[in-house]
């Protein structure tokens, strides 16, 4: 009954992905074609060329090709699992994006965890501490945070640890003027801290406050108050009764994150030169790499959809005890 159960799920989980790709497809393709951004234009600077060259560019560019032309032309490709070649790269679609999401995956993972396991440290000390000067600290501390745009804070954690006491690197993920044979993997991590730093912090708020308010209502319940006359108090009262309750609708929330995590990429990597995918994003939109940005708007569809789909089957199937709560609110 539970495998049934199951593959109806993801039976429903697959036509939703499906209705989402065909919607993505339609929009992202119409947004770009709004765009008044000329490809050849963009992609020949402010060099001159002859009227001839232009006009090869135009035709392969596709400039003067009918939009429903150029879209069916597309999506006929794609549905052979064609994402094009990009304008800028010269290389196919898929390949750009493997190279930079690998790069990009590294980063997102580092401050996935360290915001996950900061988050939910905090949110647990607040809720032990509720009502107190700790507690109040800490949500401030996560209000602040909060509010803090991502690419502010990546400029100031750039120049306060970067340019003023020169602890990490300027920027980029590899030093400058190494060939790759020689780069170590200290001199990797070493600029991997400040970007996956940054990007963490502004997951820390989330994940704290939500821990936070789990685990003020567990220590009201029941159960929990029936556990301290028996004589049950202190750290250990909290990790039986209290982490153990909060733990998994905080890794449910984590997932749920994804497309913050994503967008917050962006940003962080625009900000230190990181060259992952929200480098290639803002490449492929100021030069109107119209393949390229098309095919990482349907992966990052797919990337942010996954992340969701496993949040949901936590709440399906691994931890029930969140419908039976949400059933009696």
């Amino acid at each position: 009954m539970k495998h049934a159960k199951l593959g109806f799920f993801l039976g429903k989980k697959t036509i939703k992905l499906i209705s989402l790709l065909v919607v993505v497809c339609f929009a992202s393709f119409w947004i770009v074609e709004q765009s008044p951004i000329d490809p050849v234009r963009a992609y020949i600077g402010e060099m001159s060329i002859q009227s001839e060259q232009k006009a090869k560019l135009d035709e392969y560019w596709g400039v003067n090709t009918p939009v429903q032309e150029k879209f069916f032309n597309w999506a006929g490709k794609l549905l052979k699992g064609d994402f094009g070649v990009s304008l800028i790269y010269r290389v196919p679609v898929i390949d750009v994006i493997k190279e930079k999401f690998t790069a990009s995956l590294i980063l997102m993972a580092c401050s996935w965890l360290i915001s996950g396991v900061i988050g939910f440290v905090l949110g647990i000390i607040a809720g032990m501490k509720n009502g107190t000067w700790i507690d109040k600290a800490i949500k401030t501390y996560c209000y602040i945070l909060t509010a803090t745009p991502t690419f502010w804070l990546a400029l100031l954690l750039l120049m306060v640890f970067s340019v003023y006491l020169g602890l990490f690197p300027l920027g980029f993920s590899v030093p400058i003027g190494v060939a790759a044979a020689n780069v170590t993997l200290f001199d990797k991590f070493q600029h991997l801290i400040l970007p996956a730093l940054t990007l963490s912090l502004l997951g820390v708020a989330q994940i704290a406050m939500f821990t936070r308010e789990k685990l003020i209502k567990v220590l009201l319940s029941d159960y929990v108050l029936f556990a301290k006359a028996r004589g049950e108090k202190g750290l250990d009262l909290i990790l039986r009764h209290g982490v153990r309750n909060v733990a998994l609708p905080a890794i449910t929330l984590q997932f749920l994150g994804f497309s913050e995590l994503f967008g917050g990429a962006a940003l962080v990597e625009q900000v230190f030169s990181y060259p992952g995918i929200g480098q290639a994003t803002v490449a492929a939109g100021l030069r109107s790499d119209v393949p390229l940005l098309l095919g990482i708007v349907i992966f990052s569809a797919i990337f942010v959809f996954f992340g969701n789909l496993i949040a949901d089957l936590i709440y399906e199937f691994i931890d029930p005890r969140l419908k039976q709560k949400e059933a009696m609110l």
